[in-house]
């Protein structure tokens, strides 16, 4: 149940927010006496608030655009800032080369065994064209792709920069992807050449990478070389093998500019994974992404330069990207942490902060509820200079959300929900911090974006749970899919002819704040009646024995579907299984009325999830129902499907 009436449990904007924040920035710079003004002029006038926006974020342009948008492909397919030319790497490189924050610290990377190295920006301009130097001597050139396989921190910062510089394509790969998935991204788009790490800390345990990557590169004849980041003691493996730290030094001071592009040209093509089918390459510009990232930025997340911004994720998802951009294209110091978030204990994020000063912190639901649960160690370290908190990925409970906001931070920073997506950039929902945000919620549509929630009619509906729609074309969505625009229209654009279809589940109140309430295909329909699996979860979580829980639908001759519930218990929860189930049963039955009383719950130690920490429900749903698992290659903890076919039904899912 998405609890929305307890006004005691709403943050409330404070004077620092009312009165200097990004969002009151662009408002005073648009001349928008209010926030509604600034949503209307947004949509209304899309030319003059993109116009603003990219000039209060200074996005550089070598060549300013002539127009906001070519629509004469479609909706579906917008040329976006017409006639202009840059490269978005320019706008990061300004920081480097204005003389009052060339010495600021661009990037910080923090090493699981506590090692760190830093870059000024200064010292990252000069690194990531020396690099560039480096790989074009290697004869990579515009329209080249080039497979990204590394942990999250200076080297991997310096290689993404680096080959957008060149006017490459970066394909970013998750580190826990096995042969199969790196072939399929790699073979789909086509790469030359990959820069990988040999391995990284995971607990004080070596992860290698090299073995997955060499399996897959005998299945790859267009690969030509593979640049490696290895300890000292590693040694070449293969006469195609480069170093990463020769690549940096070969070509110092022979590099050229930044190879300056149109708008609309690709910088990224980034794989997501569906139950089915092959991964799809979602196509992200320079034009589009970058300055949707500024945006939301600027708007959302209140980044101003000096600030301190981390927010742990791998760069094999559009997480990493987006947490670089954030940082790097508002002048920002990014501090990366490539470890085991809880190691050596729970201390771990916020002694971060308080090493670095940190003033943006972000952390996956699952995270958040993991520092809960352990919550003396994950406050031993001072987070005082914490002035806003994010996250992002998945469902979050308004317990563990209070308590992010509230113990985690002070009380008095804001918690901004984010939702969007790999296809979409940044943010469809979020938050601002110049409005009342309450637990679990988004108070707002981003500005700029035509997002409405519509039933299947392609009807706006409120006080009820509908689709995530956009009405229009939007600065940030992707291109198409790579290659493939029919599955890309498929999967967007003909659920409800001439709107964007998302995906999502949400409820709208006549507040105006909206609640997530999980995936279209996860939706619970039960003897008729229609409810997402995060209005299961967030009952159940209120049970004090309980960590984690999962909800998934199952077919019912009786009632069509029956909820089935997958719990993971708290750390030394004293309950017995048998007792727990019966508690589950009890409660939902309680909370949610004797129709959605649960048919099974199973109690496991742990849940699917990819490494970003998001919850696999279609993946839980098929693996218990014996049907095909799709694509596991974002899987992080394979074990735990083990947990979830033991207690396997014979009825297939509907």
């Amino acid at each position: 149940m998405v609890a929305t009436s307890d006004s005691s449990q709403v943050w409330q904007p404070g004077q620092r927010e009312l009165k200097n924040s990004g969002i009151v920035q662009l408002m005073r710079a648009l001349g928008a006496p209010s926030y509604e003004e600034l949503i209307r002029i947004s949509l209304a006038e899309p030319e003059r608030y993109w116009r603003t926006v990219m000039r209060e974020c200074a996005i550089a342009w070598d060549q300013a655009p002539a127009g906001y948008v070519d629509l004469s492909r479609g909706p579906q397919f917008p040329s976006w800032f017409p006639g202009g030319k840059l490269n978005w790497v320019n706008t990061i490189y300004a920081w480097a080369q204005n003389p009052a924050t060339a010495q600021q610290t661009a990037v910080v990377g923090e090493r699981e065994n506590g090692n760190a190295s830093s870059l000024t920006y200064a010292q990252l301009e000069q690194r990531v064209r020396d690099f560039a130097a480096g790989l074009a001597q290697q004869g990579i050139k515009q329209g080249d792709r080039i497979g990204l396989l590394m942990e999250n921190g200076v080297e991997a910062t310096v290689s993404l920069l680096a080959i957008v510089h060149l006017g490459a394509l970066v394909v970013p790969l998750f580190s826990g992807f096995g042969v199969d998935a790196i072939v399929a991204r790699l073979s789909a788009a086509q790469a030359r050449m990959v820069i990988a790490t040999t391995g990284f800390s995971r607990r004080a345990r070596r992860v290698d990478m090299q073995g997955a990557l060499r399996d897959a590169w005998r299945q790859l004849p267009l690969l030509e070389h593979v640049i490696w980041k290895r300890a000292e003691e590693e040694a070449p493996q293969d006469a195609r093998d480069l170093d990463w730290q020769e690549m940096a030094t070969v070509a110092q001071g022979n590099g050229q500019n930044p190879i300056s592009v149109t708008s609309d040209t690709p910088f990224m093509v980034i794989y997501t994974s569906g139950t089915t089918g092959k991964p799809k390459g979602v196509v992200h510009t320079h034009g589009g992404f970058p300055i949707k990232i500024a945006h939301d930025a600027l708007i959302h997340f209140d980044v101003h330069h000096g600030d301190v911004y981390c927010w742990p994720a791998d760069l094999g998802w559009i997480a990493g990207t987006l947490i670089l951009g954030c940082a790097l294209l508002r002048g920002a110091t990014l501090v990366c942490y490539d470890g085991a978030p809880d190691y050596p204990d729970w201390s771990r994020m916020s002694r971060i902060v308080e090493r670095y000063q940190v003033t943006h912190f972000g952390s996956a639901p699952t995270l958040i509820r993991g520092m809960a649960s352990h919550e003396e160690q994950a406050l031993a370290g001072n987070r005082s200079t914490v002035r806003l908190l994010i996250t992002a990925g998945e469902s979050i409970a308004p317990e563990h959300f209070n308590w992010f906001q509230q113990r985690f931070g002070d009380g008095a920073a804001p918690l901004i929900n984010y939702t969007g997506g790999t296809e979409v950039s940044g943010a469809l929902l979020a938050s601002v911090p110049i409005r009342p945000i309450p637990p679990s919620g988004f108070n707002t549509i981003s500005p700029g974006v035509a997002v409405d929630v519509v039933n299947p009619d392609g009807q706006s509906v409120t006080g009820e749970v509908g689709e995530l729609a956009v009405r229009a074309p939007f600065v940030g969505m992707t291109q198409s899919f790579w290659r493939d625009d029919a599955r890309y229209l498929e999967t967007y654009w003909q659920t409800i002819p001439g709107i964007w279809v998302h995906g999502d589940l949400v409820l709208r109140t006549p507040e105006g704040n909206f609640f997530m309430m999980g995936r279209s295909d996860d939706t619970l329909k039960v003897a008729g009646k229609r409810l997402g699996p995060a209005e299961v979860e967030e009952v159940v979580l209120e049970l004090p024995d309980l960590a984690e829980a999962a909800a998934i639908g199952v077919a019912d001759a009786d009632k069509g579907q029956k909820l089935v519930v997958f719990v993971v218990p708290k750390p030394g929860a004293a309950v017995s299984a048998d007792q727990l189930r019966v508690n589950v049963i009890s409660h939902v039955d309680k909370r949610l009325g004797r129709p959605f009383r649960p048919g099974n719950v199973h109690v496991v130690w742990q849940l699917p999830k990819t490494r970003s920490s998001k919850i696999m429900r279609r993946v839980i749903r098929s693996a218990y129902c014996g049907l095909p698992e799709g694509d596991l290659s974002s899987l992080d903890n394979p074990a735990a499907l083990d947990e979830v076919r033991a207690a396997g039904s014979p009825m297939p899912a509907a």
